[in-house]
Parts: structure tokens; C-alpha cells; sequence
């Protein structure tokens, strides 16, 4: 299955496995449409710090096209890169938009990681989804004024995968990277 992609030529709707890669540039190459985009960005913040960890996701949307995101974790912050294409009819053809956030480690309260586990015909037990999520001191984006229900949310970072999306490997990676995270989070930074 094929999808139309950002040149006018097609983006396979199955991407390439990037759990193998341990660097996140040969990670990004190996996976993201827009490696190049991405890694320039993120290299504008990341300034020659150390990548500790990442996680990586990217899905086609029949309406907006290709979706990738990066989180890279430095033991201090959480930099994010979002690039999505622009729909049809919001912009000249091919458009897409850069997104950069920087979230310091210090605004995560919480780290949840929630695993599926199924059991196989031999009765091994395996873990075909996981779902992790980043629960920050920013208030979540609320409509203005009369429009808001009830109180204020916490904002919060989701990632997930399972084994038809990213498996097993982006399933062990994402939860190496939920771990990571949980590891800085609360300790004193020097």
C-alpha cells in the first residue's frame, strides 16, 4: 500500500525498522522521511550535548499525509521535533511544517508505561503493545474563558507501539526510553 508522499512520489506505508540504530542519525536516516529537516532542527538545540536516548514515530494520514516525530532525551531536557505535511488546500503542494519544543526533564511529575502481554500457543508470555506517557507541570492547551469544562489538565507527552506498529524492537525501545526518562526524573541536575 502506497500513499502519495511530500515529492508527488509515493511513501511506502510500512517504514523501515530504526530500533536496530543506536545513533540517532543513522536512526533517523533509516526511518523518517526527513531526516535531513529533523536532524537540523534538533542539532540547532542540541549543540554537541549527548543524545542519551530516543524514541522515533512516523504514520501517514490519507488527509494530511506523512506524521514524524522525534523525542530525544539529554539527561536534562526532552527536545521534540514534529514535522507533518501541510493538507491539501492549506498550502502550495509539498508544504510541510517544522515544529521544535524543548521540555526540561525538572516539568516531568510522572513516567507511566503500560505493557500488553499476550501468551503464545507455548505459553511464553510476550509484550505486543506499549503505551507511555509523560505527565508534565504545563497545563494542557484549554479553550479561552466560558468554553472551559470543568478543572485545568496537566499537559502530558503520549508514545506508543505495538507489534504491527514499530514491533518488538520499537516495543523494547520506546520502554528503554520511558525507563531513561523515569531514571532522570526528580534527581538534582549538575
Amino acid at each position: 500500500m502506497n500513499l502519495p508522499g511530500f515529492d508527488g512520489g509515493e511513501v511506502p506505508a510500512v517504514f523501515p525498522d530504526w530500533s536496530p540504530y543506536q545513533d540517532l542519525e543513522s536512526a533517523t536516516r533509516a526511518y523518517l522521511r526527513d531526516p535531513d529537516v529533523a536532524l537540523e532542527a534538533l542539532g540547532g538545540v542540541l549543540q554537541g550535548a549527548s543524545v542519551l536516548g530516543f524514541t522515533l514515530e512516523r504514520f501517514v494520514n490519507e488527509v494530511n499525509g506523512v506524521w514524524q516525530e522525534v523525542v530525544v532525551c539529554d539527561g536534562s531536557r526532552l527536545i521534540l521535533w514534529h514535522g507533518e505535511d501541510v493538507p491539501p488546500g492549506e498550502g502550495p503542494a509539498g508544504a510541510m511544517t517544522s515544529s521544535l519544543r524543548v521540555v526540561p526533564v525538572s516539568t516531568v511529575t510522572e513516567v507511566g508505561c503500560r505493557r500488553r502481554l499476550t501468551r503464545t500457543d507455548t505459553g511464553a508470555i510476550r509484550v505486543d503493545s506499549v503505551d507511555v506517557y509523560l505527565l508534565l507541570t504545563s497545563l494542557d492547551e484549554a479553550p479561552p474563558g466560558d468554553e472551559t469544562v470543568g478543572t485545568p489538565r496537566h499537559d502530558a507527552l503520549r508514545f506508543g507501539k505495538t507489534l504491527d506498529d514499530g514491533g518488538a524492537g520499537q516495543i523494547a525501545r520506546l520502554e528503554d526510553f520511558a525507563r531513561l526518562v523515569a531514571s532522570v526524573v526528580g534527581r538534582p541536575l549538575l
